[in-house]
């Protein structure tokens, strides 16, 4: 399931209660759509990373009472009140024993003394086997007790959430171009990095700060593997010789485009942000210039970045005369 649906399937399940696991290799962002799908539906989201945790840490200690007794005090991050998801996160990954104080509360939302609130649900998430990653098989028992989703990385997914998460723009536009880049993980790989949607949000960062140039190279391939970090900065490079945005939608006419599909890409990435009603006759004779399937692009990206540019007339007279083309 891509991104988009697995949100949707976890509200279902949020709103019955059901514990569910959730499936995916490293880096494709299982932790990003579990906080969307309680966001949605409002709920409160507790975090809990439990290949960190030792097994008294879900438990808690023990102490005595007035009686004499020994009493459990579980852990203060447990809920004790309201609505809302415990995500235990990386579960298959954690030791055995803190596995089976995590499974106690799934299967019997319980921990010892403690008692899960009725108004939460127990959500959790691992890397798969085939991924080669350190796990441990999930019990018959426990796994007949879950709802098992498979996550899938999905390029428009990814570039739907990037636009709003201030993801540079070169590397959404190099993914448009390169799409099996978004995650090419390599179980039998010995290269400790490699493309994913986690690893193009580092790489995102790291351009933002601008290191000199020497050092750019070594950090996009230590971030995305070295295949992906070499030819996105190949794509870096392709963008630095196009012409300023602001001479492109001054000059719409004249102005000279790229013949490299790259190069396009770049171009309609960056003329797209700065989509607005005043700038839309520009971006229309602009993608009347382009081959069809890039001025869809560009229109389709300056539609997201300024949703009111389809009532002007410029955007309707350029819907007009690619009527067939829309309507495939």
């Amino acid at each position: 399931m891509k991104p988009s649906q697995i949100v949707t399937a976890l509200a279902t399940l949020l709103d019955i209660r059901q514990p569910v696991f959730l499936w995916g290799a490293p880096g494709v962002g299982k932790s990003q759509v579990v906080a969307q799908a309680a966001a949605s539906r409002g709920l409160e989201l507790i975090d809990v990373r439990a290949v960190l945790l030792d097994p008294v840490d879900l438990r808690g200690l023990p102490r005595i009472d007035a009686a004499g007794s020994a009493v459990w005090c579980p852990p203060s991050f447990l809920p004790r009140t309201g609505r809302g998801a415990l995500f235990l996160d990386e579960l298959n990954t954690a030791p055995p024993l803190v596995q089976a104080a995590c499974y106690q509360l799934i299967l019997d939302r319980k921990l010892g003394e403690y008692t899960l609130p009725e108004g939460w649900t127990v959500l959790a998430a691992g890397n798969r086997e085939s991924d080669r990653a350190i796990t441990h098989r999930m019990p018959s028992a426990l796994a007949n007790r879950l709802v098992h989703l498979n996550f899938d990385p999905d390029l428009d997914d990814w570039l739907a959430w990037a636009q709003n998460a201030g993801i540079d723009p070169r590397v959404q536009a190099f993914l448009r171009f390169r799409p099996k880049l978004l995650h090419a993980y390599d179980p039998a790989s010995s290269e400790k990095a490699f493309p994913s949607p986690r690893s193009w949000e580092f790489a995102s960062r790291i351009l933002a700060a601008r290191p000199q140039a020497e050092a750019l190279s070594a950090l996009l391939c230590g971030a995305v593997g070295e295949a992906a970090g070499l030819e996105c900065l190949g794509y870096l490079a392709i963008c630095e010789s196009l012409p300023e945005t602001a001479d492109v939608l001054a000059n719409p006419e004249g102005v000279r485009l790229p013949e490299e599909p790259a190069a396009i890409y770049a171009l309609c990435e960056s003329v797209a942000r700065k989509a607005a009603d005043s700038t839309m006759p520009s971006l229309a004779v602009l993608a009347g210039r382009l081959p069809v399937e890039f001025g869809v692009l560009l229109m389709r990206d300056a539609a997201a970045t300024e949703p009111s540019i389809v009532e002007t007339e410029a955007f309707k007279g350029w819907a007009t005369a690619n009527s067939d083309v829309l309507v495939c």
